[in-house]
């Protein structure tokens, strides 16, 4: 079936509902007729800003999950806090809804091999909504490397580097124990691995990852892990990918792909996207009839860009609900499938064991295989603050690093400021 086919009203329309009034906001304005979506509930537990949404949408609001999942519809799309996806994508499944779900699949490897075996069961569709493959450069990049212009891939680099004013930070983290506030930055990896993998159809057999505890990052935040990590994995043909995250100074999104016989990258700049283009070259004694030995040019995406640009995430929020679609229409698995999703996913979760292992390399299970992933079905390691107990890990490699002083602070007038009244 053709990517078009999700355009317009061409077969039944996909009712879509979409879990949090925040970001989950950004899916709710694209399940429009351009995809052929259309929004029907939301769901929040926060009743003021469901109020307002709900009225601004015209559709109807749940702060109960149970009972949204009751209502007519055929999709779900999570936006909901980070580590919480899993077990609401299990149970929309488990109720026949297709699933697409923000940026993480699993927070655990037991929830990784949960939710695999959920979409074989529930034979639905399952998405893992990470826009930043569906940039026109990433895109761009994907269709040069399958004209094998530059041979399998060696070695590929991919930075989200995404730092932030104090200030800024805490306001979207309020709490002690919000989520954003405990995580490794290693676990935020697939905006910088999602891309590498989207262009060269690869998989990490293999993690070795390494902390950067900089605390004076953090002096004006309650942020009790590492600012920055840097993740090597081992792909399935071979290949090295690095992958540099996450809140260290100076922003970078940043990607390059080396063949055996040529390289690209997209240029750096300013900003979430930089220039946004793209930069192709080869060793001068390897040129073919007809190449050049070095070309940099401003590409758009294949189809549908004026859409694309009118959607955040560099056109990805727009690219995410078309696939989306297309997969419900087709009855395909989308190319960020539930196995991709979760072995992504994992990639942070395993990092972070190496890294407090000082980087030991520690293997990344096949999830497409039950003998694989079985081991792991009981694996509940994790260290956010809701999963404490004996045997789970810190949030940093120093342990667990109080606020300081100005930190604290800090906190408490942002918190005041927004509304924020909880400890």
């Amino acid at each position: 079936m053709s990517r078009k086919t999700g355009m317009g009203s061409r077969g039944r329309t996909i009712r879509v509902g979409v879990i949090g009034v925040g970001r989950g906001q950004s899916f709710a304005r694209g399940a429009t007729d351009l995809v052929g979506m259309k929004l029907v509930a939301i769901c929040d537990t926060w009743k003021e800003k469901l109020r307002e949404a709900g009225k601004k949408y015209g559709v109807e609001t749940y702060t109960d999950y149970d009972k949204f999942l009751e209502h007519d519809m055929d999709a779900v799309v999570l936006a909901n806090y980070f580590h919480e996806h899993a077990p609401f994508a299990i149970k929309a499944l488990a109720a026949g809804k297709h699933v697409m779900s923000e940026c993480t699949t699993n927070h655990t490897l037991a929830e990784g091999v949960a939710l695999c075996r959920a979409v074989e069961k529930s034979k639905r569709i399952y998405m893992l909504a990470e826009n930043y493959p569906y940039t026109a450069f990433n895109m761009e990049m994907r269709r040069v490397y399958r004209t094998g212009e530059l041979g399998p891939v060696t070695y590929a680099e991919g930075e989200y580097n995404h730092p932030m004013a104090p200030d800024d930070r805490l306001r979207i983290s309020p709490g002690m124990e919000h989520w954003r506030n405990w995580i490794p930055s290693t676990y935020y990896c697939t905006h910088a691995l999602a891309p590498l993998m989207y262009i060269t159809d690869t998989m990490p057999l293999k993690v070795n990852g390494l902390s950067i505890a900089a605390r004076e990052v953090d002096d004006l935040t309650v942020r009790r892990s590492d600012p920055g990590s840097v993740i090597l994995c081992r792909m399935d043909n071979g290949a090295v990918f690095r992958i540099f995250g996450l809140l260290l100074p100076g922003h970078s999104n940043w990607y390059r792909v080396h063949g055996t016989r040529g390289a690209m990258e997209i240029t750096r700049g300013p900003g979430y996207f930089g220039p946004g283009q793209v930069r192709v070259w080869h060793d001068e004694w390897d040129l073919r009839p007809g190449e050049l030995r070095e070309r940099t040019y401003l590409p758009d995406w294949p189809e549908h860009a004026d859409l694309a640009r009118r959607a955040g995430h560099g056109g990805g929020d727009f690219w995410t609900n078309f696939e989306f679609a297309n997969a419900i229409r087709s009855g395909r698995q989308p190319f960020l499938d539930v196995y991709r999703g979760v072995a992504m996913s994992s990639v942070g979760i395993l990092a972070w064991k190496s890294a407090l292992a000082d980087g030991t390399p520690i293997d990344v299970p096949d999830f497409r295989s039950e003998k694989s992933r079985a081991a792991f079905a009981d694996d509940h390691w994790s260290p956010f603050p809701a999963d404490r107990g004996p045997g789970q890990p810190p949030p940093s490699i120093l342990g667990t690093p109080e606020p300081t002083a100005r930190g604290l602070a800090n906190a408490r007038r942002i918190w005041r400021e927004i509304g924020y009244t909880a400890k």
